[in-house]
């Protein structure tokens, strides 16, 4: 690959990764000036990819949605995550077998044979710690209560609650959804129950939405500083560490809750952002929890949990000089 072309790849994985970015940062980022950046913009525009350039004291770029997008580009690390996902993409969510092999074809062929080869070595098989627990949901369901969630309308659904007679007939629950979440292992949606006028937590996979949805609402606010706290008041029960803490991090809510393990809330914040709330033994295991996903993260706190991985860190440079 010829040195522009590289620097065009990495400036295109760039400029998908955050909304908008200075265009110093670019040049710094990319090592080159910030001549060469606007350069390297044009070339991209000329490619077909809407590229805006964004008002500030020094300018910058953003990479616009649209229509006529050209496909993505992937570096190799972007390419390899890409392939792990798909083939464990199926562990809580059904109904995308079939479209998680086919991209992951798709994917495979574009690739340069000696990507290809790596990616042929990760032949993952995913095995569950909690298989006796986790529940599969549809990924149609998903997306319809998402979209809910989104747009702020009114879910109607019939809810299977344990015990029920299945000849009763129950009314749809009418609901203001708020936030999807996972709990060990399992979706839960989070929402405003309009017929009992108070907060309820449902499990997804006893839901069976229906259409159209509701008029739209004004969102309330949780009796919890966020939905991860307020979820693990409802399970405090089944969960007996001392220690627990929170995190953002910056990857998919969905690629994050295959891994948290039980007693773990995940809450997608943004399509490639998340809330993750984990709790452990001591503080300095925890921090070290947070630090096996291989992305970029924030701890949120408490203070205990920063201390802890402050610490964590001083150690890890000492060992690694």
């Amino acid at each position: 690959m010829s040195e522009t072309s590289a620097r065009l790849l990495a400036l295109l994985s760039l400029l998908q990764a955050r909304r908008d970015w200075p265009g110093q940062l670019l040049a710094d980022r990319l090592e080159v000036s910030p001549r060469t950046v606007r350069r390297d913009v044009d070339r991209l525009r000329d490619l077909g990819y809407p590229v805006r350039a964004t008002k500030g004291p020094d300018g910058g770029y953003r990479l616009d949605a649209g229509a006529d997008l050209p496909p993505l580009l992937f570096d190799d690390d972007q390419a390899i995550a890409v392939a792990v996902a798909l083939q464990t993409a199926t562990t809580t969510v059904t109904g995308i077998e079939e479209g998680a092999l086919r991209a992951l074809a798709t994917v495979r062929q574009v690739m340069p044979a000696r990507l290809r080869q790596r990616v042929d070595a990760l032949q993952v098989t995913t095995v569950d710690r909690y298989a006796n627990r986790r529940t599969t949901v549809d990924s149609e369901q998903l997306i319809s209560i998402g979209t809910a969630v989104r747009a702020n309308e009114v879910l109607r659904f019939d809810y299977a609650s344990p015990g029920a007679g299945t000849e009763e007939w129950v009314p749809p629950r009418k609901v203001e959804p708020h936030h999807l979440v996972t709990w060990g292992g399992r979706w839960y949606l989070v929402g405003w129950d309009l017929d009992r006028n108070d907060w309820r937590t449902f499990r997804v996979d006893r839901m069976t939405p229906k259409t159209p949805t509701g008029p739209r609402f004004a969102p309330r606010e949780l009796p919890a500083p966020d939905v991860a706290t307020y979820i693990s008041s409802k399970f405090r029960g089944q969960d007996r560490n001392p220690c627990r803490g929170e995190a953002i991090l910056q990857a998919k809510a969905s690629d994050i809750a295959q891994w948290a393990g039980h007693g773990a809330v995940v809450e997608e914040l943004t399509p490639t952002s998340c809330r993750l709330a984990l709790s452990g033994w001591s503080w300095t295991g925890l921090a070290a929890t947070f630090g096996m996903f291989e992305c970029d993260l924030e701890f949120v706190g408490p203070q205990e949990l920063k201390d802890a991985a402050t610490q964590l860190a001083a150690r890890y440079r000492e060992a690694a000089s």
